[in-house]
């Protein structure tokens, strides 16, 4: 055993002479020239209690991302804020739900910013319209960077929001990143598990995983037979929709498709992720470490969303303790369970998409602020 030791520690030694002794400069400059749009052209309006702006900066893997950053316009004492990224739904930009999110942080005292991932928006990355549990978690530490040498913002109060897709996104960076110091994930998607086994893992079993799989791979060899990425199709349009269309596909068209949330770049609202997106994630536990987060977590989520399974799940994987809650809310009661730094939020009557804009007014931003404040301090 000891000897085990003394050669592992000797490889790792080594491996850490080599990254010494081939240092690559970081190019500050390599931010892509993108075309962005200058108008405010969200899908809520705009506030005039915080001040806005595009700003753009690259994660590691050289990708350009793209977003709004939403300051208050009094600074705080020392001059220096507690700060927030935010991104998701997956499928969405922010110029939706993300940038909600931010600008609602940016008016309670929080400099935020709301950002594109990686090979979606207006954020850059090819080919388009494809995502990644690695390159989609990364995008959140890009945005930790960029936060941490703002001159006005403190890198020691730094936290993260991840919306649906991106808030098991959200998840899986503070498993990794020891600077984001607070986390949120609101009505959050475990997309790993739900591209490999689908909704309440109906076809979680080897035999239907081998069949996507070899459906999946056919269309790659057509991708690359035509050079072209075939699109996954995107949700319905409203006058599609039938009697049989489930629940949660009518809310998602009633936000992405119709004016309350249409957005022109985004996935969501238009031709959706390529049809091969799920081969990445099929093989890839997002939440895998979950167990190891140190750092503070809330999980927001509606009680009567389809995927409220998700942050149970998630909550369980951090805590080790199975929430219990009850088969019926009391109207207008917020129903929570906490574990040591965790805590599980349930908003009674909510659906999955009540948590995308203020329209059903359940959004708990008194909750969100409370939990920065204690946490970003």
């Amino acid at each position: 055993m000891m000897k085990k030791s003394i050669i592992a520690i000797a490889l790792m030694g080594a491996m850490l002479m080599a990254c010494t002794d081939n240092k690559q400069t970081i190019d500050k400059d390599m931010t892509q020239e993108l075309n962005l749009t200058q108008e405010w052209d969200k899908v809520f309006p705009q506030s005039d209690k915080v001040d806005h702006k595009k700003v753009t900066f690259h994660n590691r893997y050289g990708i350009t991302l793209v977003a709004d950053m939403y300051t208050p316009l009094n600074p705080p004492e020392g001059g220096k804020y507690a700060a927030i990224a935010v991104s998701g739904p997956y499928g969405a930009v922010k110029e939706q739900v993300s940038g909600l999110y931010a600008q609602h942080m940016a008016e309670r005292g929080f400099l935020t910013i709301a950002f594109d991932p990686s090979f979606t928006g207006e954020s850059g990355g090819e080919p388009r319209s494809v995502s990644s549990p690695d390159i989609n978690t990364e995008d959140f530490s890009a945005a930790v960077d960029f936060l941490s040498v703002q001159e006005n913002v403190d890198p020691e109060r730094i936290g993260i929001i991840g919306i649906c897709g991106w808030g098991g996104m959200a998840v899986n960076a503070a498993a990794m990143d020891t600077r984001i110091k607070g986390t949120v994930a609101v009505t959050m998607y475990d997309m790993s598990r739900v591209m490999r086994g689908g909704y309440n893992d109906v076809n979680d079993n080897a035999e239907a995983r081998r069949e996507m799989k070899k459906a999946l791979n056919a269309q790659r060899t057509e991708d690359y037979r035509n050079g072209t990425y075939a699109s996954g199709g995107g949700n319905p349009e409203p006058e599609t929709l039938t009697d049989d269309t489930p629940q949660f596909l009518r809310e998602y068209v009633d936000y992405y498709k119709t004016p309350r949330g249409y957005h022109k770049r985004s996935l969501g609202s238009n031709e959706g992720f390529n049809a091969t997106v799920a081969l990445s994630w099929i093989n890839q536990p997002l939440l895998q470490m979950a167990r190891e987060i140190d750092s503070p977590v809330l999980l927001v989520h509606g009680e009567k969303a389809h995927s409220r399974y998700f942050s149970e799940s998630a909550f369980e994987a951090m805590t080790g303790q199975k929430p219990a809650i009850p088969d019926a809310l009391e109207s207008g009661k917020n129903w929570s369970k906490v574990v040591g730094n965790k805590e599980l939020y349930i908003i009674p009557g909510a659906v999955h998409t009540a948590l995308y804009d203020d329209r059903a007014g359940v959004i708990p931003y008194d909750k969100l602020e409370a939990f920065f404040r204690e946490n970003l301090r």
